[in-house]
């Protein structure tokens, strides 16, 4: 009752897929035995009838007459998760179910806007599976009359990242195969092997810089070094990276729990872009034109009764296009627990 009507509905299908999530026999064994799936058994579709259900347009319209991007997201969460759950099910209901999280979110791309006004549909599916881990690629499909070809009705595509973890020792645990059929999933799955490669690799040289960066970086710091040491000389075209920031504190409510109890992973990026947009608008000064997200990284599980700080900044602006101008801003977001003195990102 408390998350929008599509996070209702896909909650209730995946309690219903897997009834045993919520109460699983302590003493069940683990699946012994992986299956081998297809994308198309996982895919999933959701509908959005704005044109006729005013109370649903309602609730997803912004101040602009678009979509809510952040109430979007926790849609996207929750799809995401139906869908794991799906392709993990070893549809035995004597073995005790995996225990399915949001790692990541590697990409969410808006190629048009989004109308509230229209009817738009979500389809999603397994795209492709590593050990324990399996990435889902969905896509938000409006069509306009004028359109025919199905390439053009798809306004934003994004790719999440779910983990599998034993639910009663916690360890990571292996997950059903996948065996892409047709040419477009053999595609979609040799494309995210390639990511997933690129993202090890990036683990490994987190730290290390490319040339490239480096000779970015250095003027932009001796910039910086200037506005602080003689304010009086810095350019007045430049502003310090620290006086873009913005922050929202919250205690986590039980209301914004996920089936498994703990802070829904829709809800922390719902309030995260909501930031996000908030620091680019107060930035530029005009309604900012919402292009992708980079990444979402998952690294710590948000419990009920949390404190939670989200705090932003711009971290860097480009104008080569004049009309267009790029805004990157980054969120962080700091779980404190006051009782034990303890915080972390």
């Amino acid at each position: 009752m408390y998350h929008s009507p599509v996070t209702n509905a896909l909650w209730e299908a995946r309690s219903k897929i897997f009834e045993r999530l919520l109460d699983p026999p302590k003493d069940a064994p683990p699946q012994s035995e992986l299956l081998t799936k297809t994308p198309s058994q996982s895919q999933t579709t959701i509908f959005y009838n704005f044109s006729s259900d005013y109370i649903l347009r309602e609730q997803y319209r912004d101040p602009w007459n678009e979509v809510r991007m952040g109430m979007l997201l926790e849609d996207l969460d929750a799809l995401a998760g139906t869908i794991s759950v799906k392709h993990c099910s070893d549809d035995d209901s004597t073995t005790r179910p995996l225990l399915l999280v949001t790692a990541a979110v590697d990409k969410i791309v808006l190629k048009k806007p989004i109308s509230v006004d229209i009817d738009l549909k979500i389809v999603g599916s397994v795209i492709w599976v590593g050990r324990s881990s399996i990435e889902i690629q969905l896509d938000v499909i409006q069509s306009l009359k004028e359109e025919s070809d199905v390439s053009h009705s798809v306004a934003l595509t994004a790719n999440f990242i779910f983990v599998a973890r034993d639910s009663k020792t916690g360890k990571a645990a292996a997950v059903n195969r996948l065996s892409p059929e047709t040419e477009r999933e053999k595609f979609l799955f040799e494309e995210a092997e390639a990511r997933s490669k690129l993202r090890k690799k990036k683990r490994v040289d987190r730290r290390k810089l490319e040339n490239g960066e480096v000779n970015q970086l250095e003027p932009l710091l001796a910039e910086g070094r200037i506005f602080c040491d003689m304010p009086a000389l810095a350019d007045r075209d430049s502003i310090l990276l620290r006086d873009t920031r913005l922050e929202n504190a919250l205690i986590c409510q039980p209301q914004q729990r996920n089936i498994h109890g703990r802070i829904f992973g829709g809800f922390l990026m719902h309030r995260a872009f909501e930031l996000a947009f908030s620091t680019a608008y107060v930035f530029a000064g005009l309604v900012p034109c919402f292009l992708e997200v980079d990444h979402v990284d998952f690294l710590r599980p948000v419990d009920v009764g949390d404190f939670l700080r989200l705090t932003s900044c711009v971290l860097y602006t480009k104008l080569e296009n004049p009309d267009q101008p790029l805004i990157n801003v980054e969120v962080v977001a700091h779980v404190t627990r006051p009782e034990i003195r303890s915080s972390e990102v």
